[in-house]
């Protein structure tokens, strides 16, 4: 969701992309947790884009940090002892940044898009 405020009569929108990995530590398996991650973003209503290593979700950066959070709980509550999670915000304030656009840009400069 972008939120907008107004400053001085002038239209800011401020969005954000964070790629967030979470290593739940001592289990075989991180697909079911994975899984449940998608879930509760599809529910949040955000856009978002699943890669091997890790998600990268779009929105405002304090919804952003907040949604980290709240998604490194998760696996506690499943009785996992020990969590790694990894958070990279690219929080631009000079212009809209979306999902995909530096892979556009990149296919753009390749001729394959």
């Amino acid at each position: 969701m972008i939120q907008s405020a107004c400053i001085w009569n002038f239209k800011v929108v401020i969005m954000a992309l964070m790629q967030l990995t979470i290593v739940p530590m001592g289990v075989r398996s991180i697909s079911g947790f994975v899984a449940e991650i998608q879930d509760r973003l599809k529910a949040c209503g955000l856009s978002f884009t699943m890669h091997d290593m890790g998600t990268i979700i779009e929105g405002e950066a304090d919804e952003l940090l907040s949604l980290a959070a709240q998604i490194h709980q998760m696996p506690f509550a499943h009785g996992v002892k020990r969590v790694l999670t990894q958070i990279s915000i690219d929080d631009r304030r000079d212009k809209v940044v979306r999902l995909g656009d530096k892979q556009r840009a990149v296919k753009k400069l390749l001729g394959t898009e």
